[in-house]
């Protein structure tokens, strides 16, 4: 799970494995697979970071290289 903060200030954590894409336009919004849309204060870079970062903590990557 990565943590997110919404624009008031309450802080969650989403699975990234359920992220469809992002968006910035200015706010960034994440588009889950259920098509709800989480529009959060972390900027876009951060947000793949945090994947990144997840995935790397999981062994994801293993499988990839």
């Amino acid at each position: 799970m990565i943590e997110v903060t919404r624009l008031d200030g309450t802080v969650y954590w989403v699975n990234p494995h359920q992220i469809e894409y992002m968006e910035a336009n200015p706010d960034t919004t994440l588009i889950m697979l259920s098509g709800k849309r989480l529009v959060v204060r972390e900027d876009r870079r951060t947000i793949m970071n945090s994947i990144i970062e997840y995935r790397r903590q999981i062994g994801a990557f293993k499988n990839e290289e």
